[in-house]
């Protein structure tokens, strides 16, 4: 074959790699650019077990995001959400108005509920614990030392009790669980209402800190005679017991989906008129409610630079409360009554992509 025959050839191939090689540069690129849009959150470890369950359910149906979720509690979301480091927060607590002058113009939209659960390492019992909302407030103002004090028994007829030692756990880290729990006490206790308050983080008059809802589930979890507050998720993961608590009504509530839902439906006139309204402790007519129950919130900017992220976070969240509450239920997660998704539907339309906020416009 003539030299020059062979050049063409020679020279055909390695244009042809250079226009294949372009080709398998111009996919990857655009690979790539399908896969940019990645959303940061951060927040409560109460809704962690489904926010991963949901996570994972939305990227299944758009492979071009990526979306990283930061159990680091709701006051840890907050400050997050605050210095603009996420894209969302959550949080078992509701800002209100005072909270929201500090924050960007964002919008709080509840997305499940809940029951914080009274969990306990007391293996010689066989029978789930009874506490009144007195006696767990005793506890938790170091004042209730023993598990055979006269309270814990009254509680616990003809239960025989064990002969420990109460180790109190509670939060170390800002929490919108500790808030749930700190305002069921204060509706509980006077003495707890006036000594401790309630909030995403409180001087705790006694007791040891977890991080985490899985920092307290630990701690409970290797200390004999422990006592401390999760979700139930983490407690059936953990097999760990849970205990009844005594309601309004007289009626003695374990803590389940059903319960907290109940709780949830005797605040619908409440929530209708603010979402951001307390579930704790409903009133005596709601006899299956579980007292110790709460909302979550998603903290979404309502104005944020980069269009497509924003569009897809309002994505996500209309995802949460719309089909994303059937596999929350399903991890023991209260779903949303109709009338709250309907206002959940209405907060997703003030979440808009680009442009600048108004600064009168409130953040609910």
């Amino acid at each position: 074959m003539p030299w020059f025959h062979r050049q063409r050839i020679v020279f055909g191939l390695v244009s042809l790699g250079v226009i294949v090689a372009g080709s398998s540069n111009i996919a990857c690129r655009s690979s790539s650019s399908q896969s940019q849009i990645r959303i940061i959150g951060a927040g409560s470890s109460f809704i962690n077990p489904a926010m991963t369950r949901w996570i994972a359910a939305f990227q299944s149906s758009h492979p071009g995001v990526q979306i990283n979720y930061q159990s680091i509690g709701s006051g840890g979301g907050i400050q997050q959400l605050k210095q603009g480091l996420v894209d969302f927060g959550a949080s078992d607590a509701a800002l209100d108005d005072e909270k929201l002058k500090d924050m960007p113009p964002l919008v709080q939209i509840p997305e499940s509920g809940g029951p914080v659960c009274i969990t306990y390492n007391l293996p010689e019992l066989k029978t789930p614990l009874k506490l009144a909302g007195t006696t767990l407030a005793g506890i938790y103002l170091g004042e209730i030392k023993s598990w055979q004090d006269p309270a814990v028994k009254k509680d616990n007829d003809g239960l025989r009790l064990p002969n420990r030692l109460i180790a109190v756990v509670h939060r170390s880290d800002g929490s919108g669980t500790t808030n749930i729990f700190t305002t069921y006490l204060a509706k509980s206790s006077q003495d707890w209402s006036t000594k401790v308050g309630q909030g995403i983080s409180v001087s705790w008059p006694a007791g040891m800190g977890g991080k985490g809802t899985e920092g307290v589930t630990g701690v409970v979890k290797q200390t004999p005679g422990a006592i401390g507050y999760v979700e139930l998720a983490y407690a059936l993961a953990n097999q760990l017991p849970v205990a009844q608590v005594r309601n309004q009504a007289g009626m003695w509530v374990s803590p389940t989906a059903v319960g907290a839902t109940a709780a949830i439906d005797a605040f619908q006139r409440e929530l209708a008129s603010d979402a951001r309204t307390p579930v704790v402790d409903p009133p005596p007519w709601a006899r299956e409610a579980y007292p110790i129950s709460g909302l979550t919130y998603l903290l979404v900017p309502r104005q944020a630079k980069d269009a497509s992220k924003q569009e897809m976070v309002r994505e996500f969240v209309r995802y949460i409360v719309t089909e994303g509450q059937a596999s929350a239920q399903s991890l023991q997660y209260a779903t949303l009554p109709l009338s709250l998704a309907a206002e959940d539907q209405k907060l997703l339309g003030e979440i808009q992509a680009g442009g600048s906020s108004d600064p009168q416009t409130p953040s609910r």
